[in-house]
């Protein structure tokens, strides 16, 4: 029975993907494809669960033929990030398009990611005790005490870590390695050895011009067969976000949700007061936010619905030098860059609010100002290396506890409303990095405001 129940909820699926294929074919627009397969995934999911439950064997087996479409979708994305990062940062240096600001748009990036996370930080200490938060309050049952356990090990290795490791470990000794996406903080990796390539090609063009020539017309090749890989993944966006949060509303634990409301809601003021910073920060560069909400909105519900920064940066990237007019190495800074230094959501907002949670019970007093301005300092140092994936936020949470002499149990305690929060956070991470990206440009000099203001999503 179970079997046959299974076939007719994949055959709905599979209706409702004919659903956006026969809108694609009326050149209905991306965003509006997009929108559709939130709501057709909301409505799907919910349904779903109302009639199966979260944990049963029918829903399970639906989402694991769901998983097809959904985390198919996120691996090709992630597919594609290594070699993108790679070929458009080189390609930045071959086409003269960072040789003059390299220094001033490193810079600028990272200080803005740095200084928005810092605010990011101050806002959710302001937001927990607004809300009147306390560590005390939450309950270890079976799950949470699994995941504590987890935990453990993983604080140790946490514990040993010191900040000049942290950026150590981002300089690349292994670049073949971190194309791979070995390590965390592999995109850095990526990042900074493209850059030395980009160096040299320089070097080279001044000794040997043909030779620099030819690998000029290399570069650019390799760059036009990436993006096209990218515009033909990018096509599957409105299924792919269709089964991601299909899933989310089929298998999320509502009781749970409910039980740790306060919290949940106390995040998701945080994450949208920090949103509506970006915008005031657009608004201050002469930008219109409202601009900036509609065109950012396929991107960002991606990255809300996938928990993936670095699932979401081809989508970034596309974003930024399509939809807002910044120039491609920019974006290819930014983007790269924002997977692991500067979250936003997952390095700033939460952190701070678990230390500020658990702080009463040592002892501490969170509204005590030396308390306030260490935990944002903290918070801004252990951004830092975070990886740019699901669980990003749980590591960077470790490392600012540990720093602060703060007990790390209280990361475990909220497993069960853990996806939920991380999709806002995810999406407000991209929102940074976007955010950094436009206001980069802006100061340089490099944005094409024509662009930034056309009215419509460029179609992938």
């Amino acid at each position: 029975m179970n079997s046959l129940l299974i076939i007719v909820n994949i055959a709905v699926f599979l209706v409702l993907l004919g659903v956006l294929f026969y809108m694609q074919k009326k050149h209905i627009s991306f965003s509006k494809r997009v929108f559709a397969g939130l709501g057709i995934g909301i409505i799907f999911g919910v349904i779903l669960h109302l009639l199966y439950g979260s944990a049963s064997d029918v829903t399970s087996g639906t989402i694991e033929w769901l998983n097809v479409v959904g985390t198919g979708y996120v691996r090709l994305l992630q597919m594609v990030v290594m070699p993108l990062v790679f070929v458009s940062i080189v390609g930045a240096f071959t086409r003269m398009k960072l040789t003059k600001n390299v220094g001033k748009i490193s810079f600028l990036v990272l200080a803005i990611l740095l200084g928005t996370t810092a605010v990011s930080a101050a806002i959710a200490i302001g937001t927990t005790v607004g809300f009147g938060l306390d560590g005390v309050e939450l309950t270890e049952g079976e799950a949470e005490a699994s995941r504590n356990a987890m935990l453990a090990e993983r604080a140790g290795e946490v514990e040993s870590l010191t900040v000049p490791q942290q950026l150590v470990q981002m300089i690349p000794n292994n670049p073949f390695a971190d194309l791979t996406g070995s390590r965390a903080t592999s995109t850095i990796a990526v990042v900074i050895f493209a850059a030395f390539i980009g160096v040299a090609y320089l070097g080279v063009r001044k000794k040997q011009p043909e030779e620099a020539a030819l690998f000029a017309k290399i570069v650019d090749s390799l760059y036009a067969i990436t993006m096209r890989v990218v515009t033909l993944v990018l096509r599957l966006t409105p299924y792919g976000i269709l089964a991601l949060i299909t899933k989310v509303a089929a298998t999320s634990n509502y009781e749970a949700i409910v039980s740790l409301g306060k919290f949940v809601v106390a995040s998701y003021v945080a994450l949208i007061l920090m949103f509506v910073v970006h915008l005031i920060l657009l608004a201050f560069a002469k930008l219109s936010p409202v601009r900036y909400v509609k065109k950012g909105f396929p991107t960002l519900l991606f990255a809300f619905t996938s928990r993936s920064s670095a699932g979401t940066l081809p989508l970034n990237i596309k974003s930024q030098t399509k939809d807002f007019g910044v120039s491609e190495g920019i974006a290819n800074f930014a983007g790269p860059f924002s997977l692991s230094i500067g979250q936003n959501g997952c390095a700033g907002i939460y952190p701070a609010m678990l230390a500020v949670m658990v702080a009463p019970t040592v002892g501490i007093n969170p509204l005590d100002p030396s308390f306030i301005l260490m935990l944002i300092l903290v918070v801004m140092i252990s951004s830092f290396g975070v990886a740019g994936v699901g669980g990003g936020a749980t590591f960077a949470s470790l490392i600012v506890l540990s720093v602060m002499d703060l007990p790390l149990a209280i990361v475990g305690l909220l497993i069960s409303v853990e996806p939920l929060i991380d999709m806002g956070r995810t999406a407000l991470n991209v929102s940074g990095s976007m955010t950094a990206g436009i206001l980069t440009s802006r100061i340089t000099g490099e944005f094409e405001q024509e662009v930034y203001d056309k009215p419509e999503v460029v179609e992938a």
